[in-house]
Parts: C-alpha cells; structure tokens; sequence
C-alpha cells in the first residue's frame, strides 16, 4: 500500500513538473516572453500609450500583407530597391510576430510563416551578393552587416510564431535556412565576424538569437565567444570594415561588450554607431537574459549596457540629435527605432528611473512588449520627469584610461561645447584630436562636419561612404582644431592613431559659473605638443554666459599652425580688412586642404580680432587675441570636388607661421537675436572690447576678456599642475592671485593690467 502511495506521489510529481519546465521553454522566448505577453493581454484598451502602439504597428503591417510578400533576387546597393525590399521584409516579419502573439490572428502567424518559406526556397541556391565593393559580401544585401541585420529581426519573427509552425516547418527551416545563414555570416566570413567592431556586434547578436530560438548550443557559444580558429592574422586593417582584431583581445559578443565600451558607457566609435550598436547589443542581451539568465549579459562590465544608455542620451543635442563624433550622419536622433528598443528596455531592466520616460514621451512609441508595456504605464501613471542633461565626462577605452569626450553645458541657457580628447575610435575614426564643436538650444554654431555619406540614397555611390570621407571628413583640418604644417594628426595613418590617445589634465564643473576641461595631445605630431582649455564661463558684468578657447602649442621645431572655425549661418561684420580673390583656388594638394577654397585673406587691425556673424535668428561673435603677422583665412569647403558630395560649409581660420611655441585664444559671445517676423534686431553687436593674454608660461596662462564698459574678467589656467589640491600663487600686473585648484576666474579692474 505504502508502495502504491509512493508512485502516486511521484506521479503527481512528475505532473506538477514537467509542464513547469516545458513551460520555461515554451516560445517566445526571445524578447517576449509567455508570461509577457498574457500581461499584455490582459492590459489591451487600458494603456494609451501601447494601444496607440499597436494600433500603428496593425495598419502599417496590414498594409503588407494587402501588397503580398515580395523575396526579389539581390541586385542593388543600399537605396536601390532590393536592398530596401528585404530591409522592409525583415522589419515587417518582425512587427509581425509580435502582432500575432499579442492579438491571437493568424494571419500575422501565416504571413511570417510564407515569407520565412520563400527565403527558404530562396536562400539554398543564392549565390553571393553581385556587388563586390564591401569587404564581406552578403548573399540577401551587399554586406554582411545587413545579412546580420535580417537574421537578428528574422530571429525574433520565427521566435514568435515557433509554435504555430509544425515541427516539420521548423525542421525545414532550421536545416535550409537558418542554419546556413548563420554559418555564412560567422565562419564563412570570419574576417567581418571574428573582429571588435560594430560590424561583429551584428553578426554576433544575430548568430546568437537564432541559437536560442533553435536551442542550439554550438552557435550560442559561437556567438558569444567567437570562431576559435578563423585563420584570419592578427594585427589592424583600416578598409572598409575597419579593423579585424588587435593581439590580446577576444572575439565573440562579450569581447565586443568588454572592448569598445568605456566603463561609463561611452562607445569608442562615437554616438552615431553606438546608437546603431545598441540594438543588438540590447537586445541579445534581453534574449540572454530571459533564456539564460545565469550568464548575466545585463550584468557584464558592470552593467555597462544600462550605462551606455544614459551616456548616448547625454551625447545629444537640445533636440535629441546626436553629435556627430567621428562617422556620423547629422540628424541621427533618439527618436530612431534603435533608441527606441533602448529607453524602453533601460527603464524595464534597468531602475525604472523616471527621466527616461520624459524621453519615451517625445518619441511617442514604444515596443510590443513587456519592457514598452512597463514604459507606457509608466507614462499612463504620472511617473514622468523631465530628463536633464548636465555637464559630462566620459571616459574612452576598455579601462576608462584612454581620453575621452566632455560636455560642458551651461544652465538653462542650453549652451553646449563638445570636446573630443579621445581614442582614435575604431575604423570610423577621425584624425581631430583636441576639437570640439559649439551648440546653442539645439543650433549648431561652431560644427562638426560628419561623414561623406549619403545613407541609403542610391544616386551616391549606392548610399555608402565616398571617398571625400577619407580625403576630407577624416582629415584634421575639417575639424575644429589645429593642423600643423597642413598635415593631419597622425599622417591620417590607422595604424599610427590607433595607437594613441590625448591625456585629459582636468574636468572640473563644481563652480556655478564655470564649466572647465582641459586636455592635452603629444602624439599627434612628434615633437610637439597641443594643450587645449574650453571653458564656459558667466562673468559678472556679461548678460550671457561665454565659450573661451585657449590653445597652447610647444614644439622643438618652428612650424605653421592653422585653427579653423567651422562658423554655421552668415557673416555680418569683421574688424580686420581682407581681400576676396577674383578666382577660387584650392588651398592645398593633400590632408583636406585640397578640398578648401581661399574665399578671402587678411591681416588683423588689432591684437583682439573680431568676427560677428548670425545662425537662426541669434547673434555671436568670436573676438581672438592675435598678432601682427597672424593670417585671417576665410575658406570654403567644395574644392575638388566634381561630384558635390561636399557641403559647402564656411570657416575662418587663423593662421600663425615660422614658430615654435605659441598660443591662440579666442572667445565666443552669444548675444541678440534678430525676429524676420517683426524686423526687428535686439543687441546685434559684441558687448567684448578685448580679449588679451597677460601671462604666459610653461606653469601659468592668464587671460583678461573686457566688456565696452570696460569692465574685466581674468581667467587663469594651471598648465603643470592641475590637481584640486594643489595651491597656486601668480603675480601679474603687480596684483598677486592666490587659489587653489586647477583654474582661476575672478572680476578684474583694468588698473595694472592694461
């Protein structure tokens, strides 16, 4: 009797435990969840947010299906209308799915389903991509990358609809199809997977996603891990794929999670391609977490992921465009897809902090899923604050030890410098160490260039880069920093400026009326060294807070040192004279100078040079502490260039020959604005008088800025030493100044410094 208890009790056992476990497994499993999606069920009609989500994603899905699946044969570059086609497709599918777990129709089941089995009776006999210009041709698209991109959304489509398929289909799919497609993105083209790069990222996470879906250990491990034997050499290659691997460094997902992340989450090739990293990135990471939580994805580098998610909307403008650091397409903001999938699972996964759903709120949608439920409700619920972006520093490299980017933000003014002292950046780096760009309540004032690309715009060049982005967007004189002897830093070598990175002396923001960084570079030229001060500082006796640039060169030999000044908007008055040439004519033959027309050459009138010019609808001026024999250049991109793939964008440069050791300062004023609509112009003019060096050494420089009224302010640098600790005594004038720490601002009289 005991005996017969027993069995029944492990029956019952077995019973109570079996549908638990093949309850854990059952699909989705991938970025919905089964628990997830009966939540979201159950919440229909009652979360405005995620209705309105649904409702959008239905009729844009609806539409597809109306039009019929369309699998053409590959023929075009990105822009053209097979690559856009299957671009369309995977999205689609996977928009599909989702519709088809949370709404119950199987329509959306059927129409995955049809399209994953034309890919299917495609996929076994389709021959490598035709177009041969990338380095790891795709068989879908021209690269490998976009091949990655398809099976990473493909993934999560099969994923949602796994039990509607009969094991038969899924048999099919997973031998003909899946199985191929991830062997010839991974070990058919180790030189585009086994590397440390964006690129990798992709193929990586898309390799991994389909080894949870088909629970296939092997191209799990390769995924996260790497190919053990690529039989690639180990070493750096600067082409269009960047670089494959550096001897020390792993491959697989986690090295790409360890190495181009700093520890606070600033990603080494910038914001542009950290924004189209984090999608992968995040979302192989979920996929981990809900089918192998114990490996602790989310948790890797100290949650580095959740960071980078914070630092990347801190790399953002007043209106959530991103910087463009490095390759970077002006315009990419946080209200892309892929920022989207971020917010959303940041604030799930993360600490559920408020701010970020003043975000979520602007962008006006979120995932079908549970970390965009939690974000609707979130917002359903009053959760929301406003996300405030303050000044930052955020450090580059593996360890955090290899420069990094600042930026200085000043109150509600929306003043915003961006100064970029870090590594080179990975294959879509650019040679411009030391520069920085200026932004005032979203406007670009001083800028970056970007890239040479027009991204899915067939007509140029299949929308991939052109060769201008090498020749003139990479090259340092396109940038906002110094070129010495018009050659860029480095020699524009890969090689060279992989190697090396600019040393930061200081970030200090504690101060209500100053934000300061300061950093220096001695790689970039041997023999010399570049030392650059950006402060935002609000003096007393000015309405708006100012940009003061300080510029220090030491070199063992006398060289020409040029400065240029990207300026956006339109010159309205100098204080110098200058002479506008009859013919434009290059400035150069090499290092982007090739590509600069000489519109105008001066000479300064003054020993403080002025240049005042208008960008929407505001006034600036920039006032320079010069020399007799300084050149004042005004130079215009487009040069060279028969093709227009350059804008023609303006600059002035200053120019200083035959000298060893020198220093530029200039000063930036924000002042006025101008209404088209009621005509009228308030304070156009500079409210600077001057701005003079008054004391300069290898331990101190000292600068005096004073108003039409003249009123002073002094502001002196620390250049040995520049810890917070460190004590500071300076005579100048005969006035003695005392502090402590790295920088001194303070109101001056004109007495003794004149």
């Amino acid at each position: 009797m005991k005996l017969i208890k027993v069995k029944i009790m492990l029956l019952t056992l077995l019973v109570l435990i079996v549908p638990i476990e093949l309850q854990a497994k059952e699909h989705p499993i991938l970025i919905m969840t089964k628990e997830g999606v009966e939540e979201i069920r159950k919440t229909l009609g009652q979360v405005p947010l995620f209705d309105s989500s649904v409702e959008i994603t239905k009729q844009e899905v609806d539409i597809e299906i109306a039009l019929g699946i369309d699998t053409p044969i590959p023929t075009d570059y990105s822009g053209g209308y097979t690559h856009e086609r299957h671009k369309k497709n995977f999205v689609i599918a996977q928009k599909a799915g989702a519709l088809y777990q949370i709404l119950e129709d199987d329509k959306y089941a059927e129409y995955v389903r049809d399209m994953l089995f034309q890919y299917e009776a495609m996929y076994k006999d389709l021959p490598v991509h035709p177009k041969t210009r990338s380095y790891a041709r795709g068989k879908l698209f021209w690269q490998c990358l976009n091949d990655s991109n398809w099976l990473l959304y493909m993934a999560q489509a099969y994923d949602s609809i796994h039990t509607f398929l009969s094991e038969e289909e899924r048999q099919t799919l997973n031998h003909n199809l899946f199985r191929p497609f991830a062997d010839f993105i991974s070990i058919g083209n180790p030189q585009f997977y086994n590397r440390i790069h964006n690129h990798s990222t992709w193929g990586n996470a898309a390799v991994g996603m389909i080894g949870l879906v088909m629970d296939d250990q092997e191209l799990i491990d390769r995924a996260l891990y790497g190919i053990e034997d690529d039989g690639l050499e180990v070493g750096l290659k600067d082409d269009d794929g960047g670089f494959i691997k550096v001897e020390g460094q792993t491959t697989g997902f986690l090295a790409n999670l360890d190495n181009p992340f700093s520890p606070d989450g600033y990603y080494t090739e910038g914001p542009y391609y950290q924004r189209y990293a984090m999608y992968p990135f995040l979302i192989f990471a979920l996929a981990m977490d809900n089918v192998k939580p114990e490996l602790g994805v989310f948790q890797h580098k100290d949650g580095v992921l959740l960071k980078a998610v914070n630092a990347l909307l801190n790399l953002s403008d007043a209106e959530g465009n991103f910087f463009p650091l490095n390759d970077a397409q002006k315009g990419m903001s946080y209200f892309s897809a892929s920022l989207v999938t971020a917010v959303d699972i940041a604030y799930y996964y993360g600490e559920q902090n408020p701010q970020l759903l003043s975000v979520a709120e602007k962008q006006g949608q979120v995932l079908l899923d549970q970390a965009g439920l939690s974000v609707a409700i979130g917002l359903r619920d009053g959760k929301t604050q406003p996300f405030v972006k303050q000044s930052i520093n955020l450090s580059d490299g593996v360890d955090g030890d290899e420069g990094g980017v600042a930026v200085l933000r000043y109150g509600d003014e929306d003043l915003a410098v961006v100064f970029k002292y870090a590594a080179q950046g990975l294959s879509h780096g650019h040679y411009d160490k030391l520069s920085f760009s200026l932004y005032d309540r979203g406007d670009e004032v001083i800028q970056d260039y970007g890239l040479v690309r027009f991204v899915n715009i067939g007509q140029k060049g299949g929308g991939n880069y052109l060769k201008e982005n090498q020749s003139w967007a990479k090259q340092t004189i396109a940038h906002n920093t110094i070129t010495q002897n018009q050659k860029s830093h480095f020699k524009a070598k890969y090689e060279l400026g992989s190697q090396h990175h600019s040393e930061l002396d200081f970030f200090d923001v504690s101060r209500d009326n100053a934000q300061v960084v300061s950093a220096r570079e001695i790689n970039a030229y041997p023999g010399t060294e570049l030392h650059r001060t950006m402060a935002i500082i609000k003096p007393e006796h000015f309405a708006k807070p100012l940009v003061l640039d300080i510029v220090k060169v030491t070199s063992k030999t006398k060289n020409q040192y040029d400065l240029p000044f990207y300026f956006m908007g339109q010159i309205l008055e100098t204080n110098f004279d200058y002479e506008a040439p009859l013919s434009l004519l290059p400035m150069g033959d090499s290092d982007g100078y090739q590509h600069l027309y000489l519109e105008g050459k001066g000479k300064p009138s003054s020993d403080s040079t002025q240049f005042n010019w208008l960008v929407e609808g505001k006034f600036y001026t920039l006032t320079a502490a010069t020399k007799a024999t300084d050149e004042l250049l005004f130079a215009r991109v487009g040069a060279t260039d028969p093709e227009f793939n350059l804008r023609r964008d303006a600059a002035l440069m200053f120019r200083r020959k035959d000298v060893s050791d020198t220093l530029f300062v200039s000063v930036i004023e924000p002042h006025g604005f101008y209404s088209p609509v009621s005509e009228l112009s308030v304070n156009p003019n500079s409210n600077i008088s001057s701005v003079k060096v008054v004391q300069d050494s290898n331990a101190y420089t000292a600068v005096t800025i004073a108003n039409v009224e003249n009123q002073s302010s002094i502001f002196i640098v620390a250049n040995a030493d520049a810890s917070v600790s460190q004590r500071h005594e300076l005579t100048i004038g005969g006035k003695q100044y005392s502090w402590q720490g790295p920088y001194y601002l303070g109101e001056e009289s004109m007495i003794g410094l004149r």
